[in-house]
C-alpha cells in the first residue's frame, strides 16, 4: 500500500508559473517511475511528464520547454515546475508512481495514483 499526496496547483493567469509536488509513503521498497498526468474536463487522462529513478525524463510534446519534472529519491517525492502556462493547460493533475512494495510477503509491484489537484489557467 503506497499513498501519494499532492500539493500545489491553483489558479494562475496565462504566462504564469505554478509548481506541483507529490510525496509517496507506505511500504515502499523502491520506486521506478514517477509521473504527472492530467485530465481536462470531458477528456481522457494523458501523460504530462515522467521520470525514472535514474533521472530519465519524458514529456508530452505540448509541454516540452515549459514544464520541468524532477524528483528527490531520498524523499520519494516528485515535482513538476510549470512555466509559461496556457489556458489549455487547465486540468486536474494526477501524480503516479510505480515500483515495488516490501513486507512480510517479500516484494510486490505497485502502481498508485494521487487524489488529483486542480490547475486553472485564465486567459
Amino acid at each position: 500500500q503506497v499513498q501519494l499526496v499532492e500539493s500545489g496547483g491553483g489558479l494562475v493567469q496565462a504566462g504564469g508559473s505554478l509548481g506541483l509536488s507529490c510525496a509517496a509513503s507506505g511500504s515502499i521498497f523502491s520506486i521506478n517511475t514517477m509521473g504527472w498526468y492530467r485530465q481536462a474536463s470531458g477528456k481522457q487522462r494523458d501523460l504530462v511528464a515522467s521520470i525514472t529513478s535514474g533521472g530519465s525524463t519524458k514529456y508530452a510534446d505540448s509541454v516540452k520547454g515549459r514544464f520541468t519534472i524532477s524528483r528527490d529519491n531520498a524523499k520519494n517525492t516528485v515535482y513538476l515546475q510549470m512555466n509559461s502556462l496556457k489556458p489549455e493547460d487547465t486540468a486536474v493533475y494526477y501524480c503516479n508512481a510505480e515500483g515495488l512494495t516490501r513486507g512480510y510477503w517479500g516484494t510486490r509491484p505497485f502502481g498508485s495514483w494521487g487524489q488529483g489537484t486542480q490547475v486553472t489557467v485564465s486567459s
